[in-house]
């Protein structure tokens, strides 16, 4: 069957691509080997989610009394329960998806897809002709020689999606989002949590000032965070597992009952025709234009398999644009440098643009204006009063990072990410009026606090 356009990959980059597509009236197909809607909906972004909001709830209960409500009798937390209702929220997610494909006319075919010739795609051992094919095949966590998965002691992020009870210990090791969120929710469920990061600080890509706050948080749940800690072996014993590491103490043996490895993702290029097509790649991923293009006529790459950052967010914003410049719309290029990221902890941390130390290496003047939520009514209401909101603004007072800890501060995020797209000014956050009381109103506060004109500190 001759398509316009033929998606390789459904997550969030490649069914955007599709639907997008299908809105401007191309013949669109999807090619998915598994579940439509890819990593981010089956077993990374949703399911994590709705397992941190059980933990979340868990707590809560733990500290009613904070509240001054009385719990008769003992709080549980039962996982089994916990990861089946995240698994019925992944699966409704996913039934949404097929149903915006067939509302859009996209014919979704089942099976792993590999290009075979120009313009042509393999799958299931049927061929389909397409005049422009995206590649948005994903990518899958990496394992390390050192720390073989087996998905029994030593997890990837999906094992530790659906383990139907809880270890009395755990080690993380790596402490991005996706390490950082796992350690959270089996600490807060009271899991014996150790967290291992290589870099000299938790959650090393966040600010420096967040990622001190996050290791107090950790450790007000008794979790463990070693930093500037090397991995040298992942042993499993019997019934545990021995990690030895080498860190401030020289080489220690540390044991739990399973270990998580969170260090990071590989591209899913193998086998999908890359190099019989003369697709270039360089350091594991596609190389591409400012449009998607690659280094072949008529296909196109988008996601985690392309040197950008890896976040859904950004393969659904770089969908829209490579199908807009298929079409012929002249879209603008994506801006990498107003990004927004999230990590959904509790505390939660939320930023976008510069921090301090890369405006610093970068030689950029600039003014911080920092709000702690001690300060802030809604907070202190809400029970949520660790973190703060922190503006850095340029010599021109235009916005050019925002860094957040807090809670629901992700939900905060678009008004920064925003006001940086568009060069909006300290003076310009600061007038304007913010609803009170609400968490927001932090980010007012701290653009006056950069201005020198706070009236709350």
């Amino acid at each position: 069957m001759q398509y316009d356009i033929l998606v390789i990959g459904s997550g969030p980059g490649g069914y955007v691509a599709a639907i997008r597509a299908a809105q401007l009236g191309k013949k669109v197909a999807l090619v998915e080997k598994a579940e439509a809607g890819g990593v981010c909906l089956n077993w990374g972004c949703i399911p994590t989610k709705a397992l941190l909001k059980s933990a979340q709830v868990y707590r809560h209960c733990l500290e009613a009394a904070q509240y001054g409500l009385q719990l008769e009798g003992t709080v549980t937390p039962d996982l089994a329960a916990i990861v089946k209702r995240s698994r019925t929220v992944a699966e409704t997610m996913s039934k949404g998806i097929q149903f915006l494909l067939k509302k859009n006319a996209i014919d979704l075919i089942q099976g792993f897809g590999r290009i075979v010739a120009p313009h042509t795609v393999e799958v299931e051992g049927v061929q389909y002709e397409a005049e422009h094919i995206i590649l948005a095949t994903g990518a899958r966590p990496r394992e390390m020689a050192f720390m073989p998965i087996d998905g029994e002691r030593i997890l990837s992020s999906k094992e530790a999606l659906l383990l139907d009870k809880l270890p009395t210990s755990m080690i993380v090791v790596g402490s991005g989002a996706i390490g950082s969120e796992l350690a959270w929710f089996y600490a807060a469920l009271g899991v014996k949590v150790t967290i291992v990061e290589y870099l000299p600080r938790l959650m090393p890509l966040e600010d420096e000032e967040v990622s001190k706050t996050m290791e107090r948080a950790f450790r007000k749940l008794r979790a463990t965070v070693l930093t500037a800690t090397t991995v040298k072996a992942v042993r499993v014993v019997e019934e545990h597992c021995e990690v030895e590491i080498e860190g401030k103490k020289g080489v220690e043996t540390l044991t739990a009952d399973v270990v998580l490895s969170a260090v990071g993702i590989a591209a899913n290029i193998e086998g999908i025709g890359l190099e019989e097509a003369g697709v270039k790649t360089e350091r594991g991923k596609v190389v591409v234009d400012d449009y998607y293009r690659t280094s072949v006529e008529g296909i196109y790459a988008i996601g985690d398999i392309i040197p950008t950052p890896a976040l859904a967010h950004v393969a659904s914003a770089e969908a829209i644009c490579c199908v807009e410049a298929i079409c012929g719309l002249n879209p603008a290029k994506i801006d990498y440098s107003t990004i927004p990221s999230c990590i959904f902890t509790s505390p939660e941390v939320a930023s976008v643009g510069l921090t301090e130390q890369q405006a610093q290496e970068k030689g950029i003047a600039y003014k911080a204006g920092r709000f702690p939520f001690t300060a802030s009514g809604k907070a202190t209401a809400a029970g949520e009063r660790d973190g703060f909101v922190k503006l850095l603004f340029d010599e021109q007072e235009r916005l050019i990072g925002a860094h957040m800890v807090g809670g629901s501060v992700t939900e905060m995020l678009c008004e920064p990410t925003l006001a940086k797209q568009l060069g909006v000014t300290a003076h310009q956050i600061a007038r304007t009026i913010h609803a009170h009381p609400s968490m927001n109103e932090a980010m007012m506060e701290a653009a006056e606090a950069a201005l020198g004109c706070a009236v709350h500190l």
